[in-house]
């Protein structure tokens, strides 16, 4: 319990000094009106509380993510909570940032436009595709995990819990912002605190501690998977996520003040590391050792290790409580990756959403698709998305660092998290049987120097500005 208060004490410290820090490098012009206010449309554009933004934003980004990463990610030992801290701080919380603060700056645009502004009308077109991809296999992840949850809980049939799921998302993706999502998430979130607050408070009662008593940091995992680049790629949300820069623009839309852009959109993401420690620390101390922890993996994938820590430290009702808790994440989640397609979709093809009929033509042939990815195998799913999702987060990076340079500041806090997580996906895409199944070696050569040869194309692209405006900052 030292370590783990120790890794929040981290995190909290992180987002007072680093994250301001970064605040007063981008600079909020509290002057500035926002679009929730220069836009209102009384549908996406909606004036809120800068409390209630922080909750639907931190429901929003907080999926299974949070939960089956640092799950999965704990097989590698207590190095996967350094992961956490460090890459939260350093890399997801700055990602977070820029990813809002362009798009208030952009009239509340979709990541597609806030990186084709900064990177080129061909990142623009590339991401207007993969972002939708990216939220599509969201979405989907976040129907099947929460439906298979229900289904273990209730005993009833998953396929009637898929259905009914997905006909909420259709309810939520299509309604005013305010009606559902603004009205319900703080009950949601007070089952997220139970979730939290319970969890850790049962697992101090329990006496258990980590079946790593060495703290020797080394690769614990039972079949000897690669920690380098798997790591990063296991655990994002938590530590660096790029579905939350398709989630950013919906609370950039809402927000009324430039200078609450560090408490919504750094600080949601801290939050959701916390979350992340709490189940990365579950799992290393629930289990004596990976090898039993691997075990309910292969059995029920994450979801059973849910379960099962779950009712172990609070009960049946406690437990039965908590497993809500998680459920309520990837559908507080689900819902807006859906609805962020729509928006992308919708500003891709210039379409005004104020009519519900527009919606509806956007809405329903996405879920169709939807349903049609639905069916095929869960591991797939996710292990694509795991790469689409640090890809996107690898794209934002460079945008948000060719903002920076731009202006002359101090591009760096974006360019070296950008630079590393390029070298992670590049590796992973190499070497991963999704990918090009390279021997590790080879990969990482490939990784580093497709790395190195990015980071010179861009310094060499943005050499001028820095060049031209060197006082400023």
């Amino acid at each position: 319990m030292v370590w783990f208060f120790l890794c929040v004490g981290l995190l909290v410290a992180g987002y007072f000094i680093y994250g301001k820090f970064i605040e007063r490098i981008f600079g909020p012009k509290p002057e500035l009106k926002t679009p929730a206010v220069t836009m209102a449309d009384g549908v996406d554009y909606v004036p809120m509380s800068d409390k209630k933004i922080y909750l639907v934003q931190l429901l929003n980004i907080a999926g299974v993510g949070p939960i089956f990463g640092p799950i999965l990610g704990a097989l590698y030992g207590p190095v996967a909570m350094l992961w956490i801290v460090f890459g939260c701080i350093f890399a997801g919380a700055v990602h977070d940032y820029f990813s809002g603060m362009l798009s208030v700056r952009a009239k509340g645009a979709s990541v597609p436009t806030v990186v084709g502004e900064h990177l080129g009308s061909v990142a623009k077109h590339f991401m207007n595709l993969f972002a939708v991809i990216l939220l599509m296999l969201v979405g989907v992840v976040f129907v099947l995990s929460p439906a298979g949850l229900l289904s273990s809980l209730t005993h009833i049939e998953i396929v009637y819990w898929i259905g009914a799921i997905f006909a909420y998302y259709i309810l939520a993706t299509i309604v005013p912002i305010d009606k559902i999502i603004g009205r319900f998430y703080p009950i949601f979130g007070a089952l997220l605190v139970f979730m939290s607050v319970g969890l850790v408070i049962g697992l101090m009662v329990s006496g258990k501690g980590f079946y790593n008593t060495g703290m020797d940091f080394s690769n614990l995992h039972p079949t000897d998977l690669p920690l380098w680049p798997l790591l990063f790629i296991t655990i994002a949300c938590g530590a660096v996520s790029g579905f939350h820069a398709t989630q950013s623009p919906l609370m950039a839309r809402c927000m009324q003040n430039e200078k609450s852009g560090r408490f919504i959109f750094y600080g949601a993401m801290i939050g959701e590391g916390v979350i992340a420690l709490i189940w990365c620390t579950l799992g290393l101390s629930f289990y004596e050792s990976t090898d039993a922890l691997n075990a309910t993996l292969a059995s029920g994938g994450p979801s059973a290790v849910v379960h099962e820590v779950s009712t172990g430290l609070l009960g049946t009702v406690g437990g039965i409580l908590a497993i809500l808790g998680v459920v309520i994440l990837p559908i507080t989640s689900g819902d807006t990756a859906f609805r962020s397609a729509r928006l992308i979709v919708a500003d891709f093809l210039n379409m005004t959403q104020k009519p519900i009929v527009k919606r509806l033509l956007i809405a329903i042939p996405m879920f169709v698709v939807g349903y049609l990815i639905s069916k095929a195998e869960f591991g797939v799913i996710w292990r694509y998305f795991g790469w689409a999702n640090q890809t996107t987060a690898v794209i934002m990076l460079w945008a948000g660092a060719a903002y920076l340079a731009k202006e002359a500041k101090l591009h760096w806090v974006c360019t070296i998290p950008a630079m590393f997580m390029t070298a992670v996906v590049i590796t992973y895409l190499a070497n991963a049987p999704i990918g090009f199944g390279m021997e590790m070696g080879i990969s990482t050569i490939i990784g580093l120097a497709s790395t190195a040869i990015i980071t010179v194309a861009f310094l060499l692209k943005y050499r001028p500005a820095l060049v031209s405006r060197p006082n400023e900052s």
